[in-house]
């Protein structure tokens, strides 16, 4: 191409290849459609749910739907603030088709990234507002329970030996306690058959002479007792594992699925970009027409 009154060479050259205004813009329009498709999905999955058991939609379908508007969101959102950016920019001229293609790709790359970065930092703010209001209340509850927390420390220093405490004092059966006392000894075994995974043998036959005392039932009923709530003990130990796994699996779901989005979004950004820019150099300029077409006149 060659230079013109329009397009000056050394204007080219010296001019910055990143058109901010037009990033800004990008960036503007992706973050407040992202707001609004979120907004959407959120009221689709209330819309959906139900606080009743067995009504609603189940956990599994609302999981993949939400990873499903997130991409949706994602591409949508980030596809027209790169569209935007790579319309928008300024023209280049004098430039060779891969370097208009590089700045193009940049822009709406950089669109994406400061949409993205806005949205962090509002999601940031709200938690530590959040966060905040929570140390707030922590202060003012922890100074009307700081006499109450340092008993309640003191007590299970106290307590922490008490397993070993109750074994110094077993004879061949349980003495006449009363019903806190009983209730604090059968704590505190179970407390250490829940721990070891099992009861010993010693710990279960007192624990039964213990509840077969205070029931009247016999030491064969006891002892069945005492086995149905280890069971019953060990079971809630078991899902409360399996939920925590659970739980843990589902954040690391979230996070892949997140960062997947991410980058689909980093790409139909850069991609919407490439596009307009394509478009807005296809843009006949009506001005030098007119102009031509009044010289002609005169």
């Amino acid at each position: 191409m060659i230079p013109s009154a329009d397009y000056p060479l050394v204007d080219s050259q010296s001019r910055s290849g990143v058109s901010w205004a037009a990033i800004f813009a990008g960036a503007a329009a992706a973050a407040a459609l992202a707001i609004i498709l979120v907004v959407l999905g959120a009221g689709l999955g209330f819309a959906a749910t139900s606080p009743w058991a067995d009504e609603g939609a189940s956990a599994k379908a609302l999981g993949i739907s939400t990873i499903v508007w997130l991409l949706v969101t994602q591409i949508i959102a980030s596809g027209l603030g790169g569209y935007i950016a790579g319309r928008l920019r300024v023209k280049w001229a004098n430039l060779h088709g891969d370097e208009v293609y590089f700045r193009d790709t940049a822009h709406g790359f950089l669109s994406w990234a400061v949409a993205t970065l806005v949205a962090a930092m509002l999601v940031v703010g709200a938690a530590g507002n959040l966060a905040g209001a929570g140390a707030s209340a922590a202060s003012q509850a922890a100074s009307m329970t700081a006499a109450a927390g340092g008993a309640a420390a003191a007590s299970a220093d106290k307590n922490s030996m008490g397993y070993f405490v109750d074994s110094l004092f077993r004879g061949d059966g349980p003495a006449p306690v009363s019903e806190d006392a009983a209730n604090g000894i059968a704590a505190r075994i179970m407390v250490k058959g829940v721990a070891n995974g099992t009861l010993p043998p010693e710990d279960r036959t007192y624990l039964a002479q213990l509840v077969a005392q205070r029931t009247r039932l016999s030491q064969a009923e006891a002892e069945a007792r005492v086995d149905q709530v280890m069971a019953q003990v060990q079971q809630f130990k078991t899902d409360a594992k399996q939920a925590a796994d659970k739980a843990a699996k589902v954040a690391a779901w979230t996070a892949l699925w997140t960062f997947v989005a991410l980058l689909c979004g980093a790409f139909f950004a850069s991609l919407a970009a490439l596009y307009g820019g394509r478009r807005r150099d296809r843009v006949q300029w009506m001005e030098s027409e007119y102009v031509a077409h009044r010289t002609v006149q005169r």
